[in-house]
Protein backbone atom coordinates (compact mmCIF):
# COMPACT_ATOMS: atom_id res chain seq x y z
CA UNK A 1 0.00 0.00 0.00
CA UNK A 2 1.64 3.42 -0.80
CA UNK A 3 0.87 5.12 3.10
CA UNK A 4 3.14 2.36 3.63
CA UNK A 5 5.97 4.53 2.40
CA UNK A 6 4.73 7.68 4.65
CA UNK A 7 7.35 8.22 7.46
CA UNK A 8 4.66 7.90 10.65
CA UNK A 9 2.93 4.78 8.69
CA UNK A 10 0.98 2.97 11.56
CA UNK A 11 2.85 5.10 14.07
CA UNK A 12 0.29 5.75 17.31
CA UNK A 13 0.96 9.31 18.13
CA UNK A 14 -0.56 10.23 21.31
CA UNK A 15 -1.58 14.02 21.12
CA UNK A 16 -2.41 15.99 24.52
CA UNK A 17 -3.48 19.31 23.12
CA UNK A 18 -6.77 20.60 24.54
CA UNK A 19 -9.96 20.16 23.34
CA UNK A 20 -10.45 22.03 19.83
CA UNK A 21 -6.84 22.75 19.84
CA UNK A 22 -5.20 19.77 18.53
CA UNK A 23 -6.87 19.51 14.70
CA UNK A 24 -3.45 21.28 13.30
CA UNK A 25 -1.14 18.90 14.65
CA UNK A 26 -3.84 15.64 14.01
CA UNK A 27 -4.04 16.46 10.68
CA UNK A 28 -0.13 16.84 10.45
CA UNK A 29 -0.14 13.21 12.11
CA UNK A 30 -2.44 11.19 9.76
CA UNK A 31 -0.67 13.21 6.49
CA UNK A 32 2.41 11.05 7.80
CA UNK A 33 0.77 8.31 7.82
CA UNK A 34 0.49 8.09 11.36
CA UNK A 35 -2.46 7.36 13.87
CA UNK A 36 -3.41 9.99 15.92
CA UNK A 37 -5.10 9.42 19.16
CA UNK A 38 -6.51 12.67 21.30
CA UNK A 39 -6.58 13.03 25.25
CA UNK A 40 -6.29 16.18 25.90
CA UNK A 41 -4.40 16.61 29.56
CA UNK A 42 -4.83 20.44 29.85
CA UNK A 43 -9.20 22.52 29.92
CA UNK A 44 -9.02 25.81 28.90
CA UNK A 45 -11.30 27.75 31.63
CA UNK A 46 -12.79 31.22 31.82
CA UNK A 47 -10.78 33.71 33.80
CA UNK A 48 -10.39 33.39 37.75
CA UNK A 49 -11.18 37.86 37.92
CA UNK A 50 -13.23 38.67 35.13
CA UNK A 51 -13.31 42.00 36.73
CA UNK A 52 -9.86 42.35 36.76
CA UNK A 53 -9.44 41.57 33.36
CA UNK A 54 -12.27 44.07 32.50
CA UNK A 55 -10.24 46.87 33.96
CA UNK A 56 -7.04 46.29 32.33
CA UNK A 57 -8.78 46.28 29.00
CA UNK A 58 -10.60 49.52 29.91
CA UNK A 59 -6.67 50.77 30.19
CA UNK A 60 -5.82 49.09 27.16
CA UNK A 61 -5.35 53.03 25.31
CA UNK A 62 -2.75 53.16 27.82
CA UNK A 63 -0.05 50.43 26.78
CA UNK A 64 2.19 50.74 24.72
CA UNK A 65 3.04 47.52 23.23
CA UNK A 66 0.79 43.95 24.04
CA UNK A 67 2.36 40.79 24.17
CA UNK A 68 0.84 37.45 23.89
CA UNK A 69 2.22 34.36 25.07
CA UNK A 70 0.14 31.64 23.16
CA UNK A 71 -2.73 31.20 20.58
CA UNK A 72 -4.66 30.77 23.34
CA UNK A 73 -4.00 34.19 24.85
CA UNK A 74 -4.51 35.42 21.52
CA UNK A 75 -8.31 33.79 21.04
CA UNK A 76 -9.54 34.77 24.60
CA UNK A 77 -7.33 37.92 25.41
CA UNK A 78 -9.47 39.50 22.10
CA UNK A 79 -12.45 38.13 23.04
CA UNK A 80 -12.09 40.28 25.52
CA UNK A 81 -11.04 43.33 24.45
CA UNK A 82 -13.93 45.71 22.89
CA UNK A 83 -12.14 47.42 20.39
CA UNK A 84 -8.38 47.62 20.24
CA UNK A 85 -6.94 50.67 20.76
CA UNK A 86 -4.87 52.45 17.66
CA UNK A 87 -1.12 52.30 17.56
CA UNK A 88 -0.92 49.81 20.20
CA UNK A 89 1.77 47.13 19.27
CA UNK A 90 1.20 43.78 19.47
CA UNK A 91 4.11 40.90 20.16
CA UNK A 92 4.07 36.99 20.32
CA UNK A 93 6.01 34.43 21.78
CA UNK A 94 6.93 31.84 18.66
CA UNK A 95 5.23 32.02 15.54
CA UNK A 96 2.07 30.55 15.98
CA UNK A 97 1.30 32.88 18.08
CA UNK A 98 2.24 35.59 15.97
CA UNK A 99 0.00 33.63 13.16
CA UNK A 100 -2.61 33.93 15.10
CA UNK A 101 -2.36 37.39 15.48
CA UNK A 102 -1.64 37.96 11.81
CA UNK A 103 -5.17 35.87 11.22
CA UNK A 104 -6.75 37.85 13.59
CA UNK A 105 -6.15 40.98 11.64
CA UNK A 106 -2.83 42.23 12.86
CA UNK A 107 -0.81 42.98 10.11
CA UNK A 108 2.78 43.65 12.00
CA UNK A 109 3.93 41.45 15.01
CA UNK A 110 6.60 41.77 17.09
CA UNK A 111 7.94 38.48 17.05
CA UNK A 112 11.32 36.16 16.79
CA UNK A 113 11.51 34.44 13.90
CA UNK A 114 13.59 31.30 15.05
CA UNK A 115 12.26 29.75 18.58
CA UNK A 116 9.20 29.26 20.55
CA UNK A 117 10.11 31.12 23.99
CA UNK A 118 10.41 34.43 25.94
CA UNK A 119 13.82 34.07 25.58
CA UNK A 120 13.82 34.38 21.94
CA UNK A 121 11.76 37.12 21.88
CA UNK A 122 12.89 38.88 24.56
CA UNK A 123 16.51 38.97 22.38
CA UNK A 124 14.83 40.89 19.98
CA UNK A 125 16.47 44.62 19.81
CA UNK A 126 12.63 46.06 20.27
CA UNK A 127 13.21 45.18 23.53
CA UNK A 128 16.03 45.93 24.58
CA UNK A 129 15.44 49.43 25.82
CA UNK A 130 12.51 49.43 27.57
CA UNK A 131 12.41 52.67 29.98
CA UNK A 132 8.92 54.41 30.80
CA UNK A 133 7.38 51.66 28.50
CA UNK A 134 4.22 50.23 29.60
CA UNK A 135 3.64 46.48 28.54
CA UNK A 136 0.62 44.33 29.22
CA UNK A 137 0.97 40.64 28.88
CA UNK A 138 -1.93 38.70 27.81
CA UNK A 139 -1.76 35.12 29.73
CA UNK A 140 -3.16 32.22 31.29
CA UNK A 141 -3.27 32.06 35.26
CA UNK A 142 0.09 31.23 36.13
CA UNK A 143 3.13 30.33 33.90
CA UNK A 144 6.76 31.84 33.91
CA UNK A 145 7.54 35.19 35.04
CA UNK A 146 10.86 35.71 33.04
CA UNK A 147 9.44 37.84 30.13
CA UNK A 148 7.42 40.23 32.45
CA UNK A 149 10.75 39.94 35.54
CA UNK A 150 13.17 41.04 32.39
CA UNK A 151 11.19 43.76 30.66
CA UNK A 152 10.81 44.90 34.11
CA UNK A 153 14.54 44.68 34.71
CA UNK A 154 14.69 46.71 31.50
CA UNK A 155 12.42 49.72 32.73
CA UNK A 156 9.68 48.57 31.52
CA UNK A 157 6.04 48.74 33.67
CA UNK A 158 4.46 45.20 33.09
CA UNK A 159 1.26 44.06 33.77
CA UNK A 160 -0.66 40.84 33.27
CA UNK A 161 -3.94 40.37 31.70
CA UNK A 162 -5.01 36.87 32.52
CA UNK A 163 -7.62 36.02 30.28
CA UNK A 164 -8.04 32.36 30.84
CA UNK A 165 -6.46 29.23 33.28
CA UNK A 166 -5.68 25.87 32.48
CA UNK A 167 -7.75 22.90 34.44
CA UNK A 168 -7.72 19.20 34.74
CA UNK A 169 -9.82 17.57 32.33
CA UNK A 170 -12.05 15.76 33.89
CA UNK A 171 -11.42 12.71 31.04
CA UNK A 172 -11.67 8.71 31.51
CA UNK A 173 -8.44 7.23 30.90
CA UNK A 174 -9.70 3.57 30.14
CA UNK A 175 -9.59 3.61 26.60
CA UNK A 176 -5.98 5.12 26.17
CA UNK A 177 -4.77 2.38 28.25
CA UNK A 178 -6.34 -0.18 26.85
CA UNK A 179 -4.60 1.08 23.77
CA UNK A 180 -1.26 1.62 25.08
CA UNK A 181 -0.84 -1.32 26.83
CA UNK A 182 -1.21 -3.57 23.76
CA UNK A 183 1.15 -1.60 21.75
CA UNK A 184 -0.75 1.17 19.82
CA UNK A 185 1.09 4.15 21.30
CA UNK A 186 4.10 4.41 20.13
CA UNK A 187 4.95 8.17 20.53
CA UNK A 188 3.75 10.82 23.34
CA UNK A 189 3.36 14.80 22.24
CA UNK A 190 3.33 17.45 25.10
CA UNK A 191 3.23 20.82 24.43
CA UNK A 192 3.73 21.95 28.58
CA UNK A 193 5.19 20.82 31.79
CA UNK A 194 1.75 21.23 33.06
CA UNK A 195 0.16 18.82 30.55
CA UNK A 196 3.02 16.32 31.35
CA UNK A 197 2.23 16.50 35.00
CA UNK A 198 -1.98 15.97 33.79
CA UNK A 199 -0.60 13.10 31.42
CA UNK A 200 1.12 11.39 34.63
CA UNK A 201 -1.98 12.44 36.85
CA UNK A 202 -5.03 11.13 34.62
CA UNK A 203 -3.52 7.75 33.84
CA UNK A 204 -2.42 7.09 37.76
CA UNK A 205 0.28 6.05 39.32
CA UNK A 206 -0.14 2.66 38.29
CA UNK A 207 0.08 3.47 34.54
CA UNK A 208 3.25 5.69 34.90
CA UNK A 209 5.71 2.69 33.40
CA UNK A 210 3.46 3.35 30.39
CA UNK A 211 4.36 7.24 30.08
CA UNK A 212 8.19 6.66 30.93
CA UNK A 213 8.85 3.75 28.27
CA UNK A 214 7.38 5.54 25.16
CA UNK A 215 9.38 8.06 23.39
CA UNK A 216 7.80 11.63 24.47
CA UNK A 217 7.97 14.63 21.95
CA UNK A 218 8.30 18.16 23.30
CA UNK A 219 8.98 21.14 21.36
CA UNK A 220 11.43 22.83 24.10
CA UNK A 221 14.13 21.86 25.86
CA UNK A 222 12.70 22.69 29.26
CA UNK A 223 9.78 20.65 29.11
CA UNK A 224 11.97 17.73 27.96
CA UNK A 225 14.27 17.96 30.92
CA UNK A 226 10.98 18.05 32.87
CA UNK A 227 9.93 14.25 31.33
CA UNK A 228 13.33 12.94 32.10
CA UNK A 229 13.20 13.90 36.07
CA UNK A 230 9.93 12.26 36.03
CA UNK A 231 11.68 9.31 34.73
CA UNK A 232 10.82 9.07 30.72
CA UNK A 233 13.65 7.53 29.39
CA UNK A 234 13.19 9.06 26.01
CA UNK A 235 12.42 12.12 26.17
CA UNK A 236 12.99 14.35 22.53
CA UNK A 237 13.61 18.00 22.20
CA UNK A 238 12.48 18.84 18.77
CA UNK A 239 12.08 21.87 17.16
CA UNK A 240 9.58 24.52 18.01
CA UNK A 241 5.81 24.42 17.66
CA UNK A 242 3.76 21.67 16.10
CA UNK A 243 5.47 21.66 12.82
CA UNK A 244 8.72 21.10 14.89
CA UNK A 245 6.64 18.30 16.89
CA UNK A 246 6.35 16.48 13.12
CA UNK A 247 9.82 16.95 12.30
CA UNK A 248 11.33 15.52 15.33
CA UNK A 249 8.60 12.71 14.86
CA UNK A 250 9.73 11.96 11.83
CA UNK A 251 13.30 11.86 12.29
CA UNK A 252 13.30 9.92 15.07
CA UNK A 253 11.33 7.31 13.41
CA UNK A 254 12.82 7.15 10.11
CA UNK A 255 16.25 5.94 12.20
CA UNK A 256 14.00 3.73 14.21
Amino acid sequence: MAGMNLPLAGVGVLITRPAGQAAGLQAGVAELGGVPILFPTLAILPCADPDALARHMADLAAYDLALFVSPTAVRHGLAAVPAWPAGLRVGAVGQGTAAALRDAGFARVLAPTDGGDSEHLLALPELAAMDGRRVVIFRGVGGRELLAETLAKRGARVDYAECYRRGLPGADPASLIATWRRGGVQAATVLSSEGLDNLFTLLGAGQAQLIRATPLFAPHPRIALHARHLGVAHAIATPSGEAGLLRGLVEYFAHG
